[in-house]
């Protein structure tokens, strides 16, 4: 499983225009599923992303979590992040998992998210949205559960 982190002072979805959700500051997370994740995997990051300490104290340090912050979550099905562009110029996802598996999973971790953080909206798995944000810092990491 894959999260890629943003920190993030607004984040936004369309879907042919039309809004679908925003958040306010908070973390953009791009979600990618791969090939033998299991909920196990979508445990490990969503306890890593809700107390990754990437937002600033007063002194400047990056000491805070999203539930220190009280931010917002926008999570985003993003199965181009388990893409692999090694071979060639045209990308391979022989490593994403099956949609109906990455669907099952994307479900599982926002559900969970949902429950013990409540200030949390998602994209539309399978859909071609437009992600529009505007990052903070910038401050982007790369998870791998």
């Amino acid at each position: 499983m894959i999260g890629l982190v943003q920190r993030v002072k607004h984040a936004a979805v369309e879907i042919d225009q039309l809004p679908v959700c925003a958040i306010g500051r908070g973390i953009l997370l791009f979600l990618a599923i791969e090939k033998g994740d299991n909920e196990k995997n979508g445990d490990l990051l969503i306890e890593k992303v809700l107390n990754c300490r990437i937002f600033s104290d007063q002194s400047g340090k990056m000491n805070l979590s999203l539930l220190d912050i009280r931010g917002e979550l926008l999570i985003v099905p993003e199965f181009t992040l388990a893409g692999k562009i090694s071979k060639g110029k045209r990308p391979s996802f022989d490593m994403a998992a099956p949609a109906e598996v990455a669907k099952k999973l994307f479900d599982y971790v926002s559900g969970q998210i949902e429950n013990k953080y409540k200030a949390v909206k998602k994209g539309c798995f399978g859909a071609d949205m437009s992600v529009y944000l505007i990052n903070d810092g910038p401050v982007t990491f790369w998870l791998k559960c």
